[in-house]
Parts: C-alpha cells; sequence; structure tokens
C-alpha cells in the first residue's frame, strides 16, 4: 500500500484538494514500481497498480506513455492499471497514447463527487487508440461504494468537486478550463461542494469478482 499523504503531513484531501496534485501521486507509484522491482522476491514482469478516486488518478494515467517516458522507472512499467471512481475530466496531451497494458475501470453511475461520463467518454478515445481498456458500470452506486463502513449514505457537504470542469492541457503544459479557456485552479467558477459517499455491496462484490479474475487471467494465476 502507497500512502502519499502521511509523508507530506496530510490528513485528508476531501476539503482542500490544493494540498496534494493527483499527478504527483502518480509519481509516487512509479517510484514504487522502481523500488519493488528491484526486489529479488519480486518478478517485475507482474506489478500491477491499483488506486481509488484521487489515488486511481495514478493508477489510470500512469498507463501514459508520454508520462511514463517522463516519469517512471526507465526499465519496467506496471503490468496493469485498475482504478475505482477514477477522476477523468482532464485532457491530458497524448493521453490517448498507452503503454499498452490492460487498464480496467470501475464506477458508479450516479457518483457525484467525480462523475462517470469522462471516463466514458476518455475509454472511448483509448479504444480508438488500440487500447485494452474496459469500463464497468453500476447502477445505484456511489462514490467510495466498496467502503464497507458506510452502512448508510454519509453526506459531505464541504467536500470539493471538479464534477462540473472541463479540463485540458495547454500547449505550455497548463491546466485550463475547457469552457471558458481560463487557467484552472481550484478557485475556479466551476469547482463545487457537496458530495455523497455510500456502500453498495452489489457494486463492491461485483469489482472484487472482477478484479480477482482480471489478476487471475492477466498473472496465470492458478484458480
Amino acid at each position: 500500500i502507497l500512502d502519499s499523504f502521511s509523508g507530506r503531513g496530510i490528513a485528508n484531501t476531501i476539503t482542500d484538494q490544493s494540498q496534494l496534485e493527483s499527478l504527483a501521486m502518480m509519481v509516487d507509484a512509479y517510484r514504487a514500481l522502481g523500488a519493488l522491482a528491484r526486489h529479488p522476491r519480486i518478478d517485475p514482469s507482474r506489478i500491477a497498480v491499483m488506486g481509488f478516486s484521487k489515488g486511481a488518478v495514478a493508477a489510470l494515467y500512469s498507463s501514459n506513455e508520454r508520462f511514463r517516458k517522463m516519469y517512471g522507472p526507465p526499465d519496467v512499467k506496471f503490468a496493469l492499471h485498475i482504478g475505482l471512481y477514477t477522476p477523468c475530466n482532464v485532457t491530458y496531451r497524448d493521453d490517448d497514447k498507452s503503454t499498452g497494458k490492460p487498464i480496467r475501470l470501475f464506477h458508479g453511475i450516479p457518483d457525484d463527487w467525480v462523475p462517470i461520463e469522462p471516463c466514458r467518454s476518455y475509454v472511448e478515445r483509448l479504444k480508438k487508440s488500440g487500447a485494452d481498456v474496459a469500463l464497468a458500470e453500476y447502477s445505484g452506486a456511489y462514490h467510495a461504494y466498496d467502503n464497507f463502513s458506510l452502512k448508510a449514505p454519509v453526506k459531505l457537504p464541504q467536500a470539493q468537486t471538479s464534477r462540473n470542469c472541463l479540463l485540458v492541457e495547454g500547449d505550455a503544459g497548463q491546466i485550463m478550463n475547457s469552457k471558458t479557456g481560463k487557467p484552472f485552479d481550484l478557485n475556479d467558477p466551476c469547482m463545487e461542494r457537496g458530495t455523497t459517499v455510500a456502500y453498495n455491496e452489489a457494486a463492491a462484490t461485483a469489482t472484487a469478482k472482477a478484479v480477482k479474475e482480471f489478476l487471475i487471467e492477466a498473472f496465470q494465476l492458478p484458480k
């Protein structure tokens, strides 16, 4: 388990996402990959990355060949990329060019923290570029649907969300609001507060089953 928070003195980023840029967690993941790949008891060709919400950005976009060349270890790639309720609302330059490793995403349709629609669009772009990618969609499943401690839906009125922000990487690498054409930051008018988290047993069970089957098949493990 890679902890991108504690070493930076962060408890959580629910109400203040500016504490940690999501792509910084991707760099953390690459560093972990490099360390694991050198471990004598680990097969470097069978290291997957899996992330949840903000961590799913690291899991998904570490499949981007451009980012891998910029930040990843030179001699190893993640074998698989798995993301649950992934933020997909930033279009990065050349983000349809993947490393060629399989990508699997899992998302609740009514998620009001991280909407599913940008992931649908991104998955279609990846497929057109020949990527091995799939998105599983679950009706009735909100954000954090696999968190079994959430016995009843919880409203988070101060949680920051970019659910109505569609962003794009500009020519100089700056992230821009695609609707206004202006540089984006967390004070952008598109930012909102107020989200829902809730456990969904059916979606959580289906996701766990799918992930296990994906790993067993990809790594040729005994069933």
